[in-house]
């Protein structure tokens, strides 16, 4: 089954740290650029980290120093370790990939105390 799947999300404390999985099957998964991304209510989603096939980074300016996006060939996995949460960064995170491109379900991320 061709999909990718997110895993990881929960509430944590202003200042926590989480971790992101997102699983891909049924792709080439080392020849795909893959993106992390969020919405917030009300807002549109955006890009928060991206990783390319060749392990380049990139991040939105929002969580630059906090957040680190990660690859495992291997495990067919990307990761997003999310540390210094923020209440803003609230929302349901996507992962998403490019060949072909695919979205995960979505793992809701809650900062809150």
């Amino acid at each position: 089954q061709v999909q990718l799947v997110e895993f990881g999300g929960g509430l944590v404390q202003p200042g926590g740290s989480l971790r992101l999985s997102c699983v891909a099957s049924g792709i080439i998964f080392s020849i795909n650029n893959m993106g992390w991304y969020r919405q917030a209510p009300g807002n549109q989603r955006e890009l928060v980290a991206g990783i390319t096939s060749g392990g380049i980074t990139n991040y939105a300016d929002s969580v630059k120093g906090r957040f680190a996006i990660s690859r495992d060939n291997a495990k067919n996995t990307v990761y997003l370790q999310m540390n210094s949460l923020k209440p803003e960064d609230t929302g349901v995170y996507y992962c998403r990939s490019t060949y072909p491109e695919l979205w995960g379900q979505g793992t809701l991320v809650t900062v809150s105390s």
